[in-house]
């Protein structure tokens, strides 16, 4: 079973130097190229101020995903400018050059990968075409990240499982939450993560997206067009997710009737609150909990 190996060992060839700080895994640096989907290496590095890679080739598919600094990007011909939640792609006989900003170094993450599942995946992205991406919730892609550093460090059996499974992921929600890099301006994206947040933190007593826009001092049209444009969503169908995954949760866990979670939840009638659940899982909330292995005919009105 290959093993992960800190960065202290030798470095292979392609693995750049000029970091400060770098926290990276080798899983199979000599990995059978025909198998569905499979890590080779990946890591985490703070970049040098006067870091600059240029490659004409490189022996593996790669993702990497810039988390903090700015820098430029030349791939396909064409250059670009690097920014946090930017995710770019290169391949075999995929020229690139990636440079550092001296005044905000980056910080990013990468996988190589092989296999082919994962070249078919990562083919269906915007990424794909050999063009970045900036990321519509780049915190879901840093959290994947952060699971795969993890399972490619644990001592287990089923390591190489579990970071073939964190790449699919990776992949599948890079192609879900890939934004065409041309209309991705910042301050629009600033603008509409920031709104996702304050729905996240305050979804349970916000009613209505016209609430949402009011604690976002925003109007409700401005709320509806970056929602639309950048969760290609309403900001309504965003605040009913999140409050039927936590009234999912309750009825779950927690031993709560139904009309009990529906007035935790803000809801004015089990009714109203039932029409929305089953609107979002197509199953009645007394259905749900029928179904629950735990609950069993408990806690139903």
């Amino acid at each position: 079973m290959p093993t992960a190996v800190a960065d202290s060992t030798k470095r292979p060839a392609f693995v750049s130097t000029q970091v400060t700080e770098a926290d990276r895994y080798y899983l199979d640096l000599n990995p059978k190229r025909l198998v569905p989907m499979l890590v080779v290496c990946g890591g985490c590095e703070r970049l040098h101020p006067d870091y600059v890679v240029e490659r004409r080739t490189f022996p593996f598919l790669c993702v990497e995903f810039v988390a903090e600094g700015a820098g430029s990007l030349q791939l396909g011909g064409k250059r670009y400018p690097l920014r946090p939640g930017i995710a770019f792609a290169y391949a075999p006989n995929v020229p690139h050059r990636i440079r550092n900003d001296p005044d905000r170094p980056m910080r990013k993450f990468y996988v190589d990968f092989v296999g082919r599942e994962a070249a078919r995946l990562l083919a269906s992205t915007p990424l794909g075409a050999w063009v970045p991406a900036q990321i519509a919730s780049p915190e879901e892609i840093l959290d994947i990240f952060a699971a795969l550093q993890r399972d490619a460090f644990a001592d287990d059996r089923a390591r190489e499982q579990l970071c073939a499974a964190h790449l699919r992921l990776l992949l599948l929600k890079i192609g879900q939450k890939a934004l065409p890099f041309r209309t991705a301006e910042p301050r629009a994206l600033a603008t509409y993560q920031r709104a996702r947040r304050y729905m996240e933190q305050h979804f349970v007593k916000l009613q209505t997206a016209e609430e949402a826009a009011q604690g976002c001092h925003m109007t409700p049209v401005h709320l509806s067009r970056v929602f639309r444009r950048f969760a290609r969503s309403t900001p309504y169908r965003f605040l009913m997710r999140l409050k039927m995954n936590r009234a999912a949760e309750l009825l779950f866990d927690s031993g709560l009737m139904v009309k009990e979670v529906a007035e935790a939840l803000g809801f004015s009638s089990q009714f109203q609150f039932s029409r929305a659940f089953k609107r979002v899982y197509a199953l009645a909330p007394d259905h749900f909990l029928r179904r629950s292995p735990r609950r069993g005919n408990k806690g139903r009105d």
